[in-house]
Protein backbone atom coordinates (compact mmCIF):
# COMPACT_ATOMS: atom_id res chain seq x y z
CA UNK A 1 0.00 0.00 0.00
CA UNK A 2 1.52 3.61 -0.91
CA UNK A 3 -0.92 5.29 1.50
CA UNK A 4 -2.75 7.15 2.36
CA UNK A 5 -4.41 4.32 3.37
CA UNK A 6 -3.32 2.31 6.03
CA UNK A 7 -3.34 -0.81 7.14
CA UNK A 8 -4.98 -1.98 10.36
CA UNK A 9 -1.94 -1.88 12.62
CA UNK A 10 -3.09 -4.62 14.79
CA UNK A 11 -4.39 -7.35 12.34
CA UNK A 12 -6.35 -10.54 14.14
CA UNK A 13 -3.66 -13.44 14.34
CA UNK A 14 -3.44 -17.09 15.10
CA UNK A 15 -0.53 -18.86 16.39
CA UNK A 16 -0.74 -22.19 14.75
CA UNK A 17 2.25 -24.12 16.46
CA UNK A 18 4.68 -25.61 14.72
CA UNK A 19 3.27 -23.49 11.65
CA UNK A 20 4.08 -19.91 13.08
CA UNK A 21 1.61 -17.08 13.42
CA UNK A 22 -0.94 -16.01 10.89
CA UNK A 23 -2.29 -13.11 9.99
CA UNK A 24 -5.74 -12.64 8.59
CA UNK A 25 -6.55 -8.99 7.42
CA UNK A 26 -8.89 -8.01 4.86
CA UNK A 27 -11.04 -4.58 2.95
CA UNK A 28 -14.83 -4.37 2.37
CA UNK A 29 -15.32 -0.95 -0.09
CA UNK A 30 -17.70 -0.29 -1.77
CA UNK A 31 -17.65 2.88 -4.84
CA UNK A 32 -19.96 4.99 -6.94
CA UNK A 33 -19.17 6.61 -9.55
CA UNK A 34 -20.55 9.62 -12.38
CA UNK A 35 -19.33 10.20 -15.83
CA UNK A 36 -19.26 12.07 -19.34
CA UNK A 37 -19.02 10.39 -22.65
CA UNK A 38 -19.58 6.99 -21.29
CA UNK A 39 -18.14 3.49 -23.23
CA UNK A 40 -21.05 1.55 -24.75
CA UNK A 41 -22.40 -1.02 -21.92
CA UNK A 42 -21.37 1.87 -19.34
CA UNK A 43 -23.37 3.83 -17.39
CA UNK A 44 -23.81 7.22 -16.33
CA UNK A 45 -24.17 6.89 -12.51
CA UNK A 46 -23.54 3.60 -10.95
CA UNK A 47 -22.41 2.48 -7.33
CA UNK A 48 -21.00 -1.09 -6.91
CA UNK A 49 -18.62 -3.77 -4.18
CA UNK A 50 -15.20 -2.63 -5.44
CA UNK A 51 -13.68 -5.09 -2.74
CA UNK A 52 -15.14 -7.81 -0.59
CA UNK A 53 -11.33 -9.64 -0.07
CA UNK A 54 -9.32 -11.79 2.86
CA UNK A 55 -5.95 -11.92 3.18
CA UNK A 56 -3.96 -14.25 5.06
CA UNK A 57 -0.23 -14.35 5.12
CA UNK A 58 2.25 -15.85 7.10
CA UNK A 59 5.20 -12.96 7.31
CA UNK A 60 7.83 -14.59 9.50
CA UNK A 61 9.97 -17.62 9.36
CA UNK A 62 11.93 -19.22 6.58
CA UNK A 63 8.35 -20.53 4.67
CA UNK A 64 5.90 -18.08 4.08
CA UNK A 65 3.06 -17.36 2.27
CA UNK A 66 0.07 -14.96 1.12
CA UNK A 67 -3.43 -15.90 -0.23
CA UNK A 68 -6.00 -13.32 -1.25
CA UNK A 69 -9.54 -14.42 -1.88
CA UNK A 70 -12.95 -12.59 -2.67
CA UNK A 71 -14.16 -9.79 -5.41
CA UNK A 72 -12.92 -6.98 -6.39
CA UNK A 73 -12.94 -4.14 -9.66
CA UNK A 74 -9.99 -2.40 -11.02
CA UNK A 75 -11.28 1.43 -12.45
CA UNK A 76 -9.10 2.84 -14.80
CA UNK A 77 -8.46 6.23 -16.20
CA UNK A 78 -9.99 6.47 -19.86
CA UNK A 79 -11.30 3.03 -20.01
CA UNK A 80 -15.20 1.39 -19.26
CA UNK A 81 -16.09 0.38 -15.59
CA UNK A 82 -16.24 -3.63 -15.37
CA UNK A 83 -18.46 -3.99 -12.27
CA UNK A 84 -17.27 -6.36 -9.33
CA UNK A 85 -19.05 -9.38 -10.16
CA UNK A 86 -17.88 -9.57 -13.70
CA UNK A 87 -14.15 -8.72 -13.44
CA UNK A 88 -13.87 -11.86 -11.05
CA UNK A 89 -14.63 -13.76 -14.06
CA UNK A 90 -12.99 -11.76 -16.30
CA UNK A 91 -9.64 -10.60 -14.55
CA UNK A 92 -8.00 -13.00 -11.93
CA UNK A 93 -10.45 -14.86 -10.44
CA UNK A 94 -11.64 -15.11 -6.51
CA UNK A 95 -8.25 -15.58 -5.24
CA UNK A 96 -6.17 -12.68 -7.87
CA UNK A 97 -3.00 -13.41 -5.75
CA UNK A 98 -1.40 -16.33 -3.88
CA UNK A 99 2.08 -17.17 -3.43
CA UNK A 100 4.68 -19.05 -1.41
CA UNK A 101 7.82 -17.49 -0.37
CA UNK A 102 11.14 -19.21 0.66
CA UNK A 103 13.33 -16.66 2.71
CA UNK A 104 16.45 -18.80 4.67
CA UNK A 105 18.07 -15.50 5.47
CA UNK A 106 17.14 -11.47 5.83
CA UNK A 107 18.88 -11.12 2.23
CA UNK A 108 17.29 -13.55 -0.28
CA UNK A 109 14.18 -14.63 -1.15
CA UNK A 110 12.35 -16.14 -3.62
CA UNK A 111 8.61 -16.33 -4.12
CA UNK A 112 6.30 -18.62 -6.62
CA UNK A 113 2.77 -18.00 -7.65
CA UNK A 114 0.07 -15.24 -8.57
CA UNK A 115 2.18 -12.65 -7.93
CA UNK A 116 1.75 -8.62 -7.95
CA UNK A 117 3.75 -7.52 -11.15
CA UNK A 118 7.31 -5.39 -10.01
CA UNK A 119 6.13 -3.01 -13.09
CA UNK A 120 4.79 0.81 -12.46
CA UNK A 121 4.09 2.59 -9.61
CA UNK A 122 0.06 1.90 -8.62
CA UNK A 123 -0.70 -1.25 -7.37
CA UNK A 124 -3.68 -3.45 -8.47
CA UNK A 125 -6.50 -2.52 -6.20
CA UNK A 126 -8.14 0.60 -5.22
CA UNK A 127 -7.06 0.60 -1.30
CA UNK A 128 -3.46 0.42 -2.32
CA UNK A 129 -2.69 3.36 -4.18
CA UNK A 130 -3.53 7.07 -3.47
CA UNK A 131 -6.02 7.73 -5.84
CA UNK A 132 -9.55 5.40 -6.29
CA UNK A 133 -9.04 4.66 -10.29
CA UNK A 134 -5.46 3.80 -11.64
CA UNK A 135 -3.98 6.07 -14.19
CA UNK A 136 -3.28 6.40 -18.03
CA UNK A 137 0.20 4.54 -17.72
CA UNK A 138 -1.03 1.83 -15.89
CA UNK A 139 -3.39 0.84 -18.83
CA UNK A 140 -0.12 -0.32 -20.61
CA UNK A 141 1.32 -2.36 -17.43
CA UNK A 142 0.99 -5.73 -16.31
CA UNK A 143 -0.66 -6.30 -12.84
CA UNK A 144 -0.37 -10.05 -11.82
CA UNK A 145 1.85 -12.54 -13.20
CA UNK A 146 2.09 -16.51 -12.74
CA UNK A 147 5.84 -17.24 -11.75
CA UNK A 148 8.91 -16.77 -10.24
CA UNK A 149 10.53 -13.78 -8.09
CA UNK A 150 13.93 -14.04 -6.52
CA UNK A 151 14.70 -11.16 -4.56
CA UNK A 152 18.05 -10.42 -3.06
CA UNK A 153 18.71 -7.00 -0.58
CA UNK A 154 22.49 -6.24 0.51
CA UNK A 155 22.22 -2.67 2.38
CA UNK A 156 20.68 0.11 -0.15
CA UNK A 157 20.40 -1.99 -2.71
CA UNK A 158 17.39 -4.27 -3.75
CA UNK A 159 17.67 -6.14 -6.76
CA UNK A 160 14.67 -8.67 -7.85
CA UNK A 161 14.26 -10.76 -11.08
CA UNK A 162 11.08 -12.42 -12.63
CA UNK A 163 10.13 -15.15 -15.08
CA UNK A 164 6.31 -14.89 -15.79
CA UNK A 165 3.86 -15.01 -18.06
CA UNK A 166 3.47 -11.14 -18.48
CA UNK A 167 -0.07 -10.20 -18.91
CA UNK A 168 -1.62 -13.01 -17.81
CA UNK A 169 -1.29 -15.40 -20.48
CA UNK A 170 -0.29 -18.63 -19.37
CA UNK A 171 2.53 -18.39 -21.26
CA UNK A 172 5.63 -18.24 -19.31
CA UNK A 173 8.30 -15.95 -21.61
CA UNK A 174 8.20 -13.06 -19.85
CA UNK A 175 11.42 -11.99 -17.88
CA UNK A 176 11.43 -8.61 -15.53
CA UNK A 177 13.92 -7.18 -13.54
CA UNK A 178 14.01 -4.49 -10.46
CA UNK A 179 16.78 -2.19 -9.06
CA UNK A 180 16.19 0.44 -6.44
CA UNK A 181 18.63 2.05 -4.34
CA UNK A 182 17.53 3.45 -1.29
CA UNK A 183 19.49 7.19 -1.55
CA UNK A 184 18.51 8.04 2.24
CA UNK A 185 15.49 6.88 4.57
CA UNK A 186 13.62 9.25 2.89
CA UNK A 187 14.46 8.58 -0.84
CA UNK A 188 14.33 5.93 -2.90
CA UNK A 189 15.17 5.26 -6.39
CA UNK A 190 14.30 2.46 -9.41
CA UNK A 191 14.87 0.90 -12.74
CA UNK A 192 12.52 -1.67 -13.96
CA UNK A 193 12.54 -3.33 -16.86
CA UNK A 194 10.36 -6.43 -18.51
CA UNK A 195 9.68 -7.88 -21.48
CA UNK A 196 8.29 -10.55 -23.54
CA UNK A 197 11.24 -12.76 -24.45
CA UNK A 198 9.31 -14.85 -27.33
CA UNK A 199 5.91 -14.47 -28.82
CA UNK A 200 2.56 -15.37 -27.69
CA UNK A 201 -0.51 -15.17 -29.52
CA UNK A 202 -3.18 -15.33 -26.52
CA UNK A 203 -5.74 -13.11 -26.75
CA UNK A 204 -8.40 -12.18 -23.84
CA UNK A 205 -9.72 -9.61 -21.86
CA UNK A 206 -6.77 -9.73 -19.79
CA UNK A 207 -3.96 -10.32 -22.12
CA UNK A 208 -3.94 -7.97 -24.72
CA UNK A 209 -2.04 -8.76 -27.88
CA UNK A 210 0.15 -5.81 -27.93
CA UNK A 211 1.05 -5.15 -24.59
CA UNK A 212 1.31 -8.70 -23.93
CA UNK A 213 4.24 -8.65 -26.98
CA UNK A 214 5.41 -5.52 -25.51
CA UNK A 215 8.71 -4.08 -23.86
CA UNK A 216 8.79 -1.53 -20.74
CA UNK A 217 10.85 0.43 -18.69
CA UNK A 218 10.12 2.26 -15.76
CA UNK A 219 12.02 5.17 -13.98
CA UNK A 220 10.91 5.92 -10.42
CA UNK A 221 11.52 8.44 -8.16
CA UNK A 222 10.22 8.15 -4.57
CA UNK A 223 10.42 10.73 -1.83
CA UNK A 224 8.82 10.67 1.56
CA UNK A 225 9.25 12.75 4.50
CA UNK A 226 7.13 14.62 6.84
CA UNK A 227 3.55 15.52 5.57
CA UNK A 228 4.61 14.99 1.83
CA UNK A 229 4.95 11.70 -0.83
CA UNK A 230 6.23 12.53 -3.80
CA UNK A 231 6.54 9.67 -6.73
CA UNK A 232 7.63 11.23 -10.09
CA UNK A 233 8.30 8.17 -12.85
CA UNK A 234 8.84 8.02 -16.40
CA UNK A 235 7.82 5.17 -18.74
CA UNK A 236 8.75 3.97 -21.91
CA UNK A 237 7.06 1.05 -23.90
CA UNK A 238 7.75 -0.70 -27.32
CA UNK A 239 5.57 -3.36 -29.54
CA UNK A 240 8.01 -4.49 -31.84
CA UNK A 241 6.55 -5.30 -35.23
CA UNK A 242 6.18 -9.28 -36.09
CA UNK A 243 4.23 -10.54 -39.46
CA UNK A 244 3.78 -14.18 -37.53
CA UNK A 245 0.96 -12.32 -35.20
CA UNK A 246 -0.23 -9.48 -37.83
CA UNK A 247 2.05 -6.68 -36.39
CA UNK A 248 3.07 -5.16 -39.24
CA UNK A 249 4.58 -2.08 -37.98
CA UNK A 250 6.35 -1.49 -34.30
CA UNK A 251 4.52 0.74 -31.92
CA UNK A 252 6.02 2.98 -28.87
CA UNK A 253 4.24 4.70 -26.19
CA UNK A 254 5.84 7.10 -23.48
CA UNK A 255 4.46 8.70 -20.54
CA UNK A 256 5.46 10.43 -17.33
CA UNK A 257 3.49 10.90 -14.15
CA UNK A 258 3.70 12.69 -11.36
CA UNK A 259 2.06 11.07 -8.07
CA UNK A 260 1.62 13.36 -4.89
CA UNK A 261 0.24 13.21 -1.10
CA UNK A 262 0.10 15.60 1.48
CA UNK A 263 -0.94 14.76 4.94
CA UNK A 264 -3.03 17.87 6.78
CA UNK A 265 -3.10 15.71 10.00
CA UNK A 266 -3.73 11.84 11.17
CA UNK A 267 -7.04 11.40 9.90
CA UNK A 268 -7.35 13.68 6.30
CA UNK A 269 -5.16 14.04 3.04
CA UNK A 270 -5.15 15.35 -0.26
CA UNK A 271 -3.62 12.74 -3.24
CA UNK A 272 -3.22 13.99 -6.82
CA UNK A 273 -1.82 12.61 -10.23
CA UNK A 274 -0.95 14.48 -12.95
CA UNK A 275 0.12 12.64 -16.63
CA UNK A 276 0.74 12.48 -20.21
CA UNK A 277 1.65 10.05 -22.24
CA UNK A 278 1.66 9.52 -26.17
CA UNK A 279 1.96 6.98 -28.74
CA UNK A 280 3.76 6.52 -31.98
CA UNK A 281 2.60 5.75 -35.50
CA UNK A 282 -0.18 6.74 -37.94
CA UNK A 283 -3.64 5.09 -38.80
CA UNK A 284 -2.80 5.74 -42.59
CA UNK A 285 0.09 3.27 -42.54
CA UNK A 286 -1.61 0.62 -40.90
CA UNK A 287 0.20 1.00 -37.37
CA UNK A 288 -0.60 -0.76 -34.59
CA UNK A 289 -3.25 1.36 -31.39
CA UNK A 290 -1.62 1.46 -27.85
CA UNK A 291 -3.89 4.18 -26.74
CA UNK A 292 -7.09 6.04 -28.39
CA UNK A 293 -5.61 5.25 -32.16
CA UNK A 294 -2.05 5.39 -33.51
CA UNK A 295 -0.34 8.21 -32.89
CA UNK A 296 -2.91 9.55 -30.41
CA UNK A 297 -1.94 10.87 -26.85
CA UNK A 298 -3.56 11.81 -23.55
CA UNK A 299 -3.30 13.61 -20.33
CA UNK A 300 -4.96 13.62 -17.05
CA UNK A 301 -5.79 15.40 -13.77
CA UNK A 302 -6.87 13.15 -10.37
CA UNK A 303 -7.97 14.84 -6.73
CA UNK A 304 -8.32 12.38 -4.33
CA UNK A 305 -9.24 13.53 -0.54
CA UNK A 306 -9.13 10.64 2.04
CA UNK A 307 -10.11 10.68 5.21
CA UNK A 308 -9.37 7.75 7.82
CA UNK A 309 -10.05 7.09 11.33
CA UNK A 310 -8.99 3.64 12.54
CA UNK A 311 -10.34 0.99 10.21
CA UNK A 312 -13.01 3.05 8.26
CA UNK A 313 -11.85 5.51 5.68
CA UNK A 314 -14.31 7.57 3.18
CA UNK A 315 -12.48 9.51 0.28
CA UNK A 316 -14.05 11.27 -2.78
CA UNK A 317 -12.57 11.77 -6.67
CA UNK A 318 -12.36 14.11 -9.43
CA UNK A 319 -10.70 13.14 -12.52
CA UNK A 320 -10.58 14.24 -16.12
CA UNK A 321 -8.74 12.90 -19.24
CA UNK A 322 -7.91 14.99 -22.38
CA UNK A 323 -6.99 13.32 -25.71
CA UNK A 324 -5.70 14.74 -29.00
CA UNK A 325 -4.33 13.15 -32.40
CA UNK A 326 -6.91 10.43 -31.44
CA UNK A 327 -8.82 7.83 -34.88
CA UNK A 328 -12.34 7.90 -34.75
CA UNK A 329 -13.45 4.69 -33.55
CA UNK A 330 -10.43 4.22 -30.98
CA UNK A 331 -11.39 7.01 -28.82
CA UNK A 332 -13.94 7.55 -25.75
CA UNK A 333 -17.55 7.71 -25.51
CA UNK A 334 -20.33 5.78 -27.15
CA UNK A 335 -19.42 6.01 -30.48
CA UNK A 336 -15.60 6.40 -29.40
CA UNK A 337 -15.13 9.61 -31.00
CA UNK A 338 -15.31 12.24 -27.62
CA UNK A 339 -12.17 13.17 -26.77
CA UNK A 340 -12.49 13.92 -23.21
CA UNK A 341 -14.05 12.29 -20.03
CA UNK A 342 -14.85 13.77 -16.46
CA UNK A 343 -15.83 11.29 -13.70
CA UNK A 344 -16.58 11.90 -9.83
CA UNK A 345 -16.14 9.17 -7.55
CA UNK A 346 -16.87 8.27 -4.11
CA UNK A 347 -15.72 5.32 -2.23
CA UNK A 348 -15.58 4.23 1.42
CA UNK A 349 -15.20 1.01 3.43
CA UNK A 350 -13.04 -0.84 6.38
CA UNK A 351 -9.45 -2.15 6.26
CA UNK A 352 -10.28 -5.05 8.41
Amino acid sequence: MTGPLAANPNPTSFDTGALGTWYVTGAITGLALSQDHRFPGDRKALSDLSSVQVFIQKTSGPLQFFVQVGGYSMPALGTAYLPAHKTIDTFYGAVPQAFVKYAPNDHFSIMAGKLPTMIGAEYTFTFENMNIERGLLWNQESAVNRGLQATYVQGPVTTSVSWNDGFYSNRYNWLCGSLAYAIDQNDTLSFIAGGNMGQSARVSAVTPLLQNNSQILNVIYTHAAGSWTLTPYLQYTRVPANAELGIVHSASTTGAALLANYAFNSNFSLAGRAEFISSSGSATNGSPNLLYGPGSKAWSLTLTPTYQNRLFFVRGELSYVKTSDTTPGFALGQDYSNRSQLRMMLETGILI
